[in-house]
């Protein structure tokens, strides 16, 4: 989910071929999630699955979007989440709880024969086969991937730190906390979307935030910034009750340090609201990874889709020729591979 605060952050509406010639570090757990929730029946709410009953939608959202951002010249490096602190248990069983609410409604919607799709999308959950066929996927289309120790979008901030990448790409603020300069939303879903609940359309463009004018907009230090992702709560915290961003935002503005403002509000819990703070500034990040592209194995891809999960030869094909060609493009611009 996320800290809340889009409501007070600077974002600026952008064309997917601004980002082109660009390297973006995308959060790997918050893009296969909406894969495996936008890509379903309409109806039913079921996921795309293959003749052996696994589920293949976050596949087709990895191949075809994916494919979509190198034809545009976008450089995608995925990272994917290692080991979440200890502190975020909490938050980790009431989403489990949340969704298998949603799974007993979605069942019921089927039985009585109702639209079930937005049960089905809540239901949406992560195991150990679908994390590694994302990473399989990832490997034969020739795309880089990093393990992070902890928590993935700490470690895209790292790595756009140090200058590697030009921007993480999540639909989640988090990276901001954790100090990413850039942060790009959207970049996965932009396109159509059909409006919830209507037969509306709306266009879905990529949005640019970037994090110095955040804290300059705002008059804040990042060290701000993070306690207001306290006071309104994040995936570690619960949130000060009836607080939101532009409360938070004034209660920072009048107490300035954290100490003066652990003196002055309460936060529900047992968390150690301290620690969450140091975990935003310090989290734990690799240099194990190598942000180098290779080629389209087309051959293994071919089988990996086809024949293990049956996709369209011909489909398949097309994409894989629209990569090579890309791939081709990206060496005749740049003899040291994507830029930044």
């Amino acid at each position: 989910m996320g800290v809340q605060i889009s409501s007070i952050i600077l974002s600026k509406e952008i064309e997917l071929r601004d980002l082109s010639g660009k390297k973006i570090a995308i959060d790997a757990f918050n893009t296969i999630f909406q894969f495996l929730s936008i890509i379903r029946d309409r109806m039913t709410g079921e996921p795309l699955k293959d003749h052996s009953g696994n589920v293949t939608s976050h596949l087709s959202g990895l191949l075809y979007r994916t494919a979509n951002l190198i034809e545009a010249g976008i450089s995608p490096v995925f990272v994917f989440d290692g080991q979440y602190p200890e502190f975020k248990k909490k938050t980790i069983e009431e989403r489990q709880k949340v969704r298998e609410e949603a799974r007993k409604k979605w069942e019921d919607a089927v039985r009585k024969g109702e639209k079930a799709i937005r049960y089905a999308q809540a239901a949406s959950q992560m195991d150990e086969d679908i994390l590694e066929s994302s990473k399989n996927i990832l490997e034969l289309m020739g795309i880089p991937w990093i393990q992070a120790p902890s928590e993935g979008e700490a470690q895209c901030s790292y790595v756009c730190k140090k200058g590697e990448v030009f921007a993480t790409g999540s639909q989640d603020a988090d990276s901001l906390l954790f100090g990413s300069p850039r942060l790009v939303r959207n970049l996965s879903i932009s396109g159509r979307k059909k409006m919830p609940g209507k037969e509306v359309y709306i266009e879905v463009k990529p949005q640019l935030i970037e994090l110095n004018n955040i804290l300059k907009t705002l008059n804040l230090t990042r060290e701000q910034l993070i306690m207001i992702g306290l006071l309104i709560g994040t995936d570690y915290n619960e949130g000060v009750k009836g607080v939101g961003p532009k409360t938070a935002l004034k209660l920072v503005k009048e107490h300035k340090t954290l100490d003066k403002l652990l003196t002055s509000v309460e936060f529900p819990g047992e968390i150690d609201i301290e620690r969450v703070f140091n975990f935003f500034l310090n989290p734990p990040y690799t240099d194990n990874y190598n942000l180098k592209p290779n080629e389209t194995d087309k051959e293994k891809l071919l089988k990996f889709m086809v024949d293990e999960h049956d996709f369209s030869q011909e489909r398949m094909e097309k994409i894989i020729d629209k990569l090579q060609e890309s791939y081709g493009k990206t060496k005749q611009s740049s003899l040291s591979g994507w830029v930044k």
